[in-house]
């Protein structure tokens, strides 16, 4: 008998909790709320905020204030150097490391024991439930699960206390059962050289009967090509022919879907979205033939979301509604309140809901990841289906991208830049960069009102990036590996000119 068909009795009873996200959305999120504001009302936060007095989600609306990090920061410094109950019960010992913000290079979002176990291993466990109940077929753990992790450090040299990548600290907190089903050791996954650490992992899973992979796909591909160059093999099924799945997120999986769909053939292999991030685990791809994410609605998160603007930026004085509070089809900005000590945290992240009961969605990018300098208030959805467009009418793959304005040039013209690096250049660069322009005209109006007769933007234009530009420019700022980032769309110049200053 399959070693799955026994382990799968463990994830029965929670694939019938989970039935109840289809019909009890606000009953969930109620209950999460209460128990938030009942496991900190004795913090200082909590006293200072009066959770011991609020009797529901209107008094935390109208009493707590919303918070992005550098509002948090001083408190967090003060729970990394060791003091208990600030912003959360007792002392918090990990803290993720996050891609930065205006004012720092990086932010460290608290994890603690609570969080790590009911938000983002939970996360983990929901995963395997549903994709479980989609495949009853599944041989999962018949073999080992790839798990691709960043590295740590301590923190401030306390004692017990790290400080690194989320993956990190999952990783090193993991039950030890959990240590004989997965690859690599863990000694190789929290490796912090992240070149090195690709080599090692390729070479101790390639002869290991591998089932499925989980991470980030811009840093797994690069794995397996390592991978595929050691073993000199051409198609993955033939070093693991039991894989069956990828779970996969961080960044949008439209970019590289081809690129694994030539690198695994199998007929079998299946692909799972979820949506976690350094502040929590949020979000699960529930239905193969639905890209919309479930949203898990009872671990230790209460959601809050912002009305956004037609597009891009954030607003001022705008809407702000619990779940049963939003509509299909809005772009939302995503408020978080965590038992992490996250409260009315704004992620950055922006959501549509595609669904109401249950409550469905997808990601359509970050509150500051859009162009808007003329008025296009252009964002990543748009950007990710006019590269999708383009990739399928000329048969190009890319792998990375990022784009900027040029606000004038000697000519006074002004134009949105493409900086792209492709693993397939189409063959003809400027019927690809039309194709891009077109598409991004139908998915935006306004983009396409400002395109007008070129009156106000002018054609885009695109570069072609040299290839190992993007990962050249992240090693540089000491961000190669892990759950890092490349910037995709930007109202400054910043990122794209060092990146073109590098493209020689």
């Amino acid at each position: 008998m399959s070693i799955t068909n026994i382990i799968r009795y463990v994830f029965e009873p929670r694939m019938r909790a989970l039935e109840k996200h289809q019909t009890q959305g606000e009953l969930l999120q109620r209950k999460v709320l209460n128990h938030l504001l009942q496991a900190a009302k004795n913090t200082e936060y909590g006293r200072q905020y009066a959770f011991s007095a609020m009797k529901g989600y209107d008094d935390f609306a109208k009493h707590t204030p919303v918070n992005t990090y550098e509002e948090l920061k001083g408190q967090i410094d003060r729970m990394r150097h060791g003091e208990s109950d600030v912003l959360w019960k007792g002392r918090v010992q990990w803290y993720a490391k996050s891609s930065g913000t205006t004012n720092d290079k990086s932010k460290f979002i608290p994890v603690s024991p609570e969080g790590l176990q009911k938000i983002h291993y939970a996360g983990g466990f929901d995963s395997v439930a549903l994709y479980l109940r989609n495949n009853p077929k599944s041989r999962l753990f018949d073999g080992r699960a790839l798990i691709l992790g960043g590295s740590h450090a301590p923190n401030y040299n306390l004692p017990g206390s790290l400080v690194g990548d989320l993956s990190a600290i999952l990783i090193e907190n993991i039950n030890p059962l959990a240590n004989l089903v997965r690859v690599p050791k863990k000694q190789t996954a929290l490796l912090q050289d992240f070149e090195v650490k690709r080599e090692r992992i390729a070479r101790e899973a390639m002869n290991k009967n591998v089932t499925n992979i989980s991470g980030v796909p811009s840093w797994m591909l690069s794995v397996l090509n390592c991978m595929m160059e050691i073993t000199g093999k051409t198609h993955l099924e033939e070093v693991w022919p039991h894989l069956e799945v990828f779970f996969h997120g961080g960044v949008a999986f439209t970019p590289y879907r081809k690129q694994y769909e030539q690198l695994i053939t199998s007929p079998n292999m299946h692909y799972m979205e979820t949506y976690n991030a350094s502040e929590g685990f949020f979000g699960l791809q529930d239905d193969p033939a639905d890209k919309a994410m479930l949203l898990m609605l009872d671990y230790g998160v209460f959601y809050e979301f912002e009305e956004m603007s037609s597009g891009s930026s954030e607003t001022s004085n705008s809407r702000i509604v619990p779940l049963w509070g939003v509509e299909k089809d809005k772009n939302y900005a995503m408020l978080i309140s965590t038992s992490c000590g996250l409260w009315r945290y704004k992620i950055g992240d922006t959501i549509r809901f595609t669904s109401i009961n249950p409550y469905k969605f997808v990601i359509t990018g970050r509150t500051k990841s859009f162009i808007n300098a003329f008025g296009e208030e252009l964002i990543v959805d748009n950007a990710e289906q006019g590269l999708a467009y383009a990739c399928q009418q000329t048969g190009a793959e890319v792998l990375e991208y990022t784009a900027a304005p040029v606000f004038m040039d000697a000519n006074a013209k002004c134009r949105h830049q493409w900086l792209i690096e492709f693993s397939k250049p189409p063959q003809d660069l400027q019927q690809f960069a039309h194709l891009l322009d077109q598409k991004l005209q139908e998915v935006n109006s306004d983009y396409e009102a400002k395109r007008y007769k070129d009156i106000t933007l002018q054609p885009l234009e695109l570069i072609e990036a040299r290839t190992g530009l993007f990962n050249d420019w992240l090693k540089l700022r000491g961000k190669l590996g892990g759950q890092h980032k490349v910037p995709r769309l930007s109202n400054s110049r910043e990122h794209i000119d060092q990146l073109l200053r590098l493209n020689t």
